[in-house]
């Protein structure tokens, strides 16, 4: 059975609603553990579009504490259910690409993700990082809606 369940995490309702379903799952594995993930995506700086270094700086700064907030809330909801659980924070241009590496580097066994959320021809246009992981990834991953 899973021993590592990887649950990225984008601050965004959907993916908070996984928590509660990943913490379940893991609590009834004995010795599952989960790694909570928040991808930041650089900012690229250009002369050229008014943003200075300073200010980059400061929104990816902002970026990471919004990010280590995300992750902290399920370390949180992991550890009052009594799940161990690690928060990690990373920077990656690809966040698919990011959590298939993470994956893999700390040995998860199991990816639980949220749905994309988008219907119809958004879904085609756009795609997900969902979609992404689901193509890339070796290690099994579970969806939820």
């Amino acid at each position: 059975m899973y021993k590592k369940i990887l649950v990225p995490t984008d601050g965004t309702p959907l993916s908070e609603d996984v928590f509660a379903a990943a913490i379940d799952l893991a609590r009834a594995i004995p010795g599952c553990q989960i790694l909570g993930l928040s991808v930041i995506v650089p900012i690229h700086f250009s002369p050229f579009d008014g943003m200075s270094p300073a200010t980059v700086q400061e929104h990816e700064k902002h970026l990471d504490s919004h990010a280590q907030k995300y992750v902290g809330m399920l370390k949180a909801v992991a550890d009052k259910a009594g799940v161990p659980c690690e928060a990690l924070v990373t920077k990656s241009p690809s966040p698919s690409s990011e959590i298939v590496r993470v994956a893999k580097d700390y040995g998860c066994d199991l990816i639980f993700m949220a749905s994309h959320g988008r219907k119809g021809l958004n879904r085609l246009f756009l795609g997900s990082e969902t979609q992404k992981v689901l193509a890339q990834s070796t290690v099994p991953v579970l969806v939820h809606k």
